[in-house]
């Protein structure tokens, strides 16, 4: 792993007592931790892997020299967080590396649609449907840092409630009626339809349509971005400000039950409501439990990652100006892979998430050399084999990729939950998107993050706001602590 050696953890606790424990150290647990030792607690965060982040890591998964990262690799949801905002991370040696535009979408016949920063530049590309996609974001866009921190906000006053009105009234819809009612080209479609398959939810679902209009918002408003280095340079940046707080970090230790950590007046859990009720559930009445129980998680990822002998030869040269890519073709296809999906069904042509990272960081790999980051959804725990269909989607748009493959490394369903107990079946959000479970998650309760246990949060992306490295889950959580303890 890179750039791990500076940092010093324990392996025992220092006190026998604390005001805070945190179990898990993803972007949730250590925004926690840190919003804690910011307050003056004195806070230990506990980590059952050999190093901190969760999704924040970045290894040599290939070949020497070529750094991957293992799970998360584009972050405009971080840059747009008002907690990541406060904690000033790029005095920990965080940096962020922009593309020259954040999303490409190639269609068949060398065409390609370019979601770029600019929101003019956007609507030219787009030809007819210009019109149209400049009358639905420009309103958006006029508030679009507010509205950002209201969608990542639950539970308040927002700051922007006209924006945030209009993007309601918008973002209840379903995705495919959605893109049909609003856009003429199958060019605006499907750059929608792709956005919209972040919701990892059939496109035919109440609400996917909000899922497009938040990362089509944050493209124009914040961009999305690259940690330079590699993922895993966000996660230490992380973890060197809860430390230089007066926090402590304990690694290699796998939490089996709540009375194995140190006495503390709050604990807060980075993990799935199921890791919850296995610690904690002798403190946890029976009736919360069962609610617990009855959590819903989505369908899984199959992810592959590779080392190239060059850039991918892309059909449409406008491809490379993105760093993220989506590889799923119409409106039509895109709504039938994620369909499969969420059914337990076959599909023979994914919608395929990439990511090139090498192209705008020459870290990531050898002198001409470069990596690539790909992932589709599939059903959970799919133990079918996905690699061909995910290379041929991607050979598809780029006669000659698959020649230029000198390795690859696959992590299927099975393998994400191994790597992190929190993506079951291979879900990576932290639980269905589903309509009746975005506002209810873990449970309903105008404060999600507390259980009927005074001393016991939860602070993953089972809570809202949900999924996606931006803290809030974890920022949240941290404050329910801090009123119960006050």
């Amino acid at each position: 792993m890179k750039c791990r050696s500076r940092f010093q953890f324990g392996t025992v606790p220092s006190r026998d007592r604390y005001d805070c424990v945190v179990v898990g150290s993803g972007p949730n647990g250590l925004a926690a931790g840190i919003a804690l030792a910011r307050r003056g607690k004195r806070v230990l965060v506990v980590e059952a892997r050999a190093d901190t982040g969760g999704g924040l890591r970045t290894a040599a998964l290939t070949l020497p020299g070529f750094w991957h990262d293992v799970c998360s690799a584009v972050h405009a949801l971080a840059v747009a967080s008002p907690v990541f905002q406060k904690f000033d991370l790029e005095r920990f040696g965080l940096r962020w590396v922009e593309p020259t535009a954040p999303l490409a979408h190639p269609l068949d016949g060398g065409r390609c649609v370019l979601l770029q920063r600019s929101l003019r530049a956007t609507c030219e590309g787009l030809g007819r449907d210009g019109p149209a996609y400049f009358r639905l974001m420009s309103p958006l866009l006029e508030s679009g840092a507010k509205l950002l921190c209201d969608l990542l906000s639950p539970l308040h006053l927002p700051s922007a409630p006209g924006a945030l009105l209009r993007f309601g009234l918008n973002a209840r819809r379903k995705a495919t009626s959605f893109c049909r009612r609003t856009f003429q080209t199958e060019e605006g479609r499907a750059l929608f339809a792709g956005n919209a398959g972040h919701s990892i939810l059939p496109l035919d679902s109440h609400f996917t349509a909000g899922f497009g209009l938040v990362l089509q918002l944050s493209a124009h408003a914040v961009g999305w971005p690259l940690a330079a280095g590699g993922s895993q340079s966000l996660g230490d940046a992380l973890t060197a400000y809860f430390l230089s707080l007066g926090g402590e970090v304990i690694v290699d230790r796998q939490v089996e039950s709540l009375d194995e950590l140190p006495a503390a007046r709050a604990y807060l859990f980075d993990l799935s409501p199921e890791a919850v009720v296995r610690i904690a559930g002798d403190h946890l009445p029976r009736g919360y439990r069962r609610r617990l129980a009855r959590y819903r998680h989505g369908p899984g990822v199959f992810k592959m990652d590779f080392a190239l002998d060059g850039p991918i030869p892309w059909e449409a040269s406008a491809v490379s100006q993105a760093a993220t890519v989506h590889l799923g073709g119409t409106l039509e296809e895109i709504a039938t892979s994620e369909e499969a999906a969420w059914s337990g069904e076959d599909c023979e042509r994914p919608f395929v998430l990439l990511v090139q990272p090498s192209l705008f960081d020459s870290s990531r790999a050898p002198r001409a050399k470069h990596v690539a980051w790909a992932y589709c959804h599939v059903p959970a725990s799919s133990e079918l084999d996905w690699s061909s269909r995910i290379e041929n989607q991607i050979e598809r748009f780029a006669p000659g990729f698959q020649s230029r493959i000198l390795d690859r490394s696959i992590l299927t369903p099975a393998g994400m939950e191994g790597y992190n107990s929190n993506y079951v079946g291979g879900d990576i959000t932290g639980g269905a998107n589903h309509w009746s479970q975005l506002f209810t998650r873990p449970v309903a309760s105008l404060s999600p993050w507390s259980t009927p246990n005074p001393k016991i949060f939860i602070c993953s992306a089972s809570t809202p706001p949900g999924g996606g490295v931006h803290g809030m889950c974890g920022y949240f959580a941290a404050r329910a602590a801090l009123r119960r303890m006050s």
